[in-house]
């Protein structure tokens, strides 16, 4: 039962760690200023792992590595804690789980990305955070909208979004389960 709590506790602030890390990286990635709150948010909660980052892993390419770098630094402590605490300590095993966990907040962070946008988008377009929300999601949906023409003046683009995120994620896990 205190086994079970403590790999609670641990996946949850991991998560929440790993998800803002993730957040900082794209919101960089794609070159969106995020409002005051969000930034400030995403700011108190990841600086004190970035900034240390960043003088071993500089940003280039438009990229903060730092961010990345310090997300896949929480999966590995995240599954580390869960594997001590559990007593089943293995390095190939360490390394597997914080890849599907790694993995699992990328595309999770990106599918919650596409439904908050819907939901903004059907309850109320002109929400402060709408347009960062939107300008996020924005380089998964453009190739889609390509090809993908409007029904009746409503976007699937999303909707196929979700799915095909949904393979890949799929394809990954499999791809990574195998391996191990």
């Amino acid at each position: 039962m205190l086994q079970n709590t403590f790999s609670l506790i641990i996946e949850t602030a991991g998560s929440v760690l790993g998800g803002v890390l993730l957040l900082r990286f794209w919101i960089q990635a794609v070159k969106v200023r995020p409002p005051q709150q969000v930034a400030q948010f995403i700011f108190s909660v990841s600086d004190w792992m970035v900034r240390p980052l960043r003088k071993v892993l500089p940003g280039f390419s438009g990229y903060d590595w730092a961010s990345f770098l310090g997300a896949v630094l929480v999966a590995i402590a995240c599954i580390a804690l869960d594997l001590v605490i559990a007593g089943a300590w293995d390095i190939s095993l360490l390394l597997t789980m914080s890849a599907l966990l790694f993995f699992q907040w990328v595309f999770y962070g990106l599918i919650a990305l596409l439904i908050i946008d819907a939901i903004f988008s059907w309850v109320n377009p002109q929400a402060p955070l709408a347009p960062f929300v939107r300008a996020l999601n924005d380089p998964l949906l453009r190739p889609l909208r390509r090809f993908i023409p409007l029904l009746g003046n409503v976007d699937l683009s999303p909707l196929v979004a979700l799915i095909l995120l949904r393979l890949v994620h799929q394809l990954i896990i499999t791809l990574i389960q195998s391996l191990a």
